[in-house]
């Protein structure tokens, strides 16, 4: 059952906590993850001035003009030759890659690329229209499914929003990561699907609180949004297609454009709630060859507003401030 709490040794007498205590424990069986919410303390003092997200100067290598800053294109959507401007996404290598490149050792190859999501050095992911993201999520379907095909094992895509999320280039942009190996991360996510003994998305969409209603329900039919019950972290959100399917890669062109639609949707309610926040987008697939039924592949969306300090890194449990209910409602009453 999501929500349930695992038989962790010492952790059976904080099952009784009632939703009136300051203090909550929550187990997320979908991510694996040991939650507390614990809204008291949100109300902490703070007495360190907040970082400025910095751009730096210069030019930017993902702008129109300065294709020749980045190393050759793979793909592009839009007119013009390649590596000129005319493109309206564009794909290529990424000059300091996580796997791959030159000289990678064993368990290190594989591939990573840098998708710019659009020629506007200014317009995050929220702020696409709905065709941009639309195309933007079809385009990272394509480069996931070409690296199956490929032959790696495993391959995802990413979006990191601002420095404090691990952006190094303000020009809002995507990765899609390919592996040559299946990371325990993803293998233990496998093992919980398996074992539960039904769709954990579905489970965890029931269990949590429903963000499309409405009209908004009525935009975006077949997606499901939620905050999850057992969120790890303020305002953090999934969203998935109601039809079940393993392998974002495997995806038809319809939905994965459905889904960049929603996807963009719930970004810009968002950056309403809580003025444009850093944040990690991942979406979660499962690894080549994976038949349908074994996992329901979703994203996630988990703003970067909090520390994992040492309290986190001690325990493996996350401190989340925000209480999932209450963001749903937020971001459902947010333009």
């Amino acid at each position: 059952m999501v929500g349930a709490i695992p038989e962790v040794p010492g952790t059976r007498n904080l099952l009784a906590m009632s939703p009136q205590h300051s203090a909550e424990l929550r187990y997320d069986q979908l991510g694996g993850r040991v939650v507390i919410v614990a809204a008291g303390r949100a109300a902490r003092p703070h007495q360190f001035a907040a970082t400025p997200d910095d751009e730096r100067s210069g030019p930017c290598p993902f702008c129109p003009g300065n294709e020749v800053e980045t190393p050759p294109e793979r793909v592009r959507t839009g007119a013009g030759d390649a590596d000129a401007p005319g493109w309206r996404v564009r794909v290529v290598p990424n000059k300091f890659p996580i796997v791959g490149g030159k000289g990678a050792g064993p368990g290190a190859t594989g591939a990573h690329e840098v998708v710019a999501l659009s020629p506007d050095h200014r317009a995050s992911f929220a702020q696409l229209d709905d065709d941009q993201a639309a195309e933007v999520f079809m385009v990272l379907r394509d480069r996931v499914r070409a690296h199956g095909d490929a032959g790696h094992a495993f391959a995802l895509a990413i979006v990191n929003h601002r420095r404090a999320a691990g952006a190094s280039i303000a020009h809002p942009h995507a990765q899609v990561l390919a592996l040559d190996f299946v990371p325990p991360a993803v293998a233990a996510g496998l093992a919980r699907f398996r074992s539960a003994g039904e769709d954990l998305v579905h489970a965890d969409a029931h269990a949590g609180s429903a963000l499309f209603d409405g009209a908004a329900a009525a935009a975006h039919p077949g997606v499901l949004a939620w905050s999850p019950y057992a969120a790890s972290s303020p305002g953090m959100v999934r969203l998935a297609l109601a039809d079940t399917g393993s392998s974002f890669g495997a995806v038809a062109d319809a939905q994965a454009a459905a889904m960049g639609r929603a996807v963009r949707e719930v970004l810009a309610r968002l950056g309403a709630w809580m003025a444009d926040p850093p944040y990690n987008l991942v979406v979660q697939t499962s690894p080549a060859g994976t038949a349908d039924g074994a996992f329901h592949w979703y994203v996630e969306i988990t703003p970067r507003i909090s520390i994992v300090a040492g309290f986190e890194q001690g325990t493996g449990v996350l401190v989340n401030t925000v209480p999932p209910e209450q963001a749903a409602e937020a971001l459902r009453s947010a333009p």
